[in-house]
């Protein structure tokens, strides 16, 4: 009676020794398998946010680039022709619809421009007209005016232009003068929604330390008055 009851307490210590080392087993096991799974869902992270950053990098290389050799230019006309290009390549539509363009107008103050906005607006017609744009000159009088100077078509009296003008795309400029630069922008409006439809700018990098000689607006030499000693 005695043996038997010791060799039924033997089996059930037995039994729970292995039911215990079963069941450590099995926690160890999950745990194992919950750390395998937050080790790769980081390493997928990091791939991931790496990835984001090589685009990054390489964006910004496509923007560098087109920062050194097409935005900045050294000259006007070079400036001129990387807006017209730039309004060419980024349409972001097809269209033959009409285009006009207006005078490039100081940043700070769009009711004022001077010869040099017209000059960018006037040279404008041409280059986007040479790069497929439907320009229309709206400026013609509803005659050819002659005197004994010349003949003249277009003007800016409004009294001696056409009352209307069919539905067209505007073209709008801004410059502003910085130190050694000026920075021109330029947009192709739909001028019933006031949608963009293309969009360019160019850095004119003229490196003059007084661009009153470039904008025709320098302040009169200064002067001395000679009197009759008395």
């Amino acid at each position: 009676m005695l043996k038997t009851f010791a060799k039924a307490c033997l089996a059930t210590a037995a039994i729970s020794l292995f039911s215990g080392c079963v069941a450590h087993s099995s926690v160890n096991g999950a745990t194992g398998q919950k750390a395998h799974s937050i080790d790769a869902e980081n390493e997928y992270t990091v791939i991931k946010e790496n990835n984001k950053v090589q685009v990054t990098k390489e964006h910004m290389k496509i923007a560098q680039d087109l920062q050194f050799n097409v935005i900045n230019q050294r000259t006007l006309e070079g400036s001129i022709n990387s807006l017209a290009t730039q309004m060419m390549r980024n349409k972001k539509m097809n269209t033959s619809k009409p285009v006009l363009i207006t005078s490039f107008v100081r940043l700070d103050n769009f009711k004022k421009t001077t010869e040099f906005g017209r000059i960018v607006s006037e040279s404008m017609i041409n280059e986007m007209s040479n790069r497929g744009f439907n320009v229309i000159e709206y400026r013609g009088q509803m005659a050819v005016s002659i005197n004994e100077k010349g003949e003249y078509f277009i003007t800016r009296n409004p009294y001696k232009l056409k009352d209307e003008i069919p539905n067209t795309y505007v073209v709008v400029g801004t410059y502003s003068r910085q130190f050694g630069k000026v920075i021109l922008n330029a947009r192709v409006i739909d001028n019933i929604t006031g949608r963009i439809i293309s969009s360019a700018r160019a850095t004119y990098l003229h490196n003059r330390r007084n661009d009153c000689i470039l904008f025709k607006d320098c302040k009169p030499a200064r002067t001395i008055k000679i009197i009759q000693e008395k």
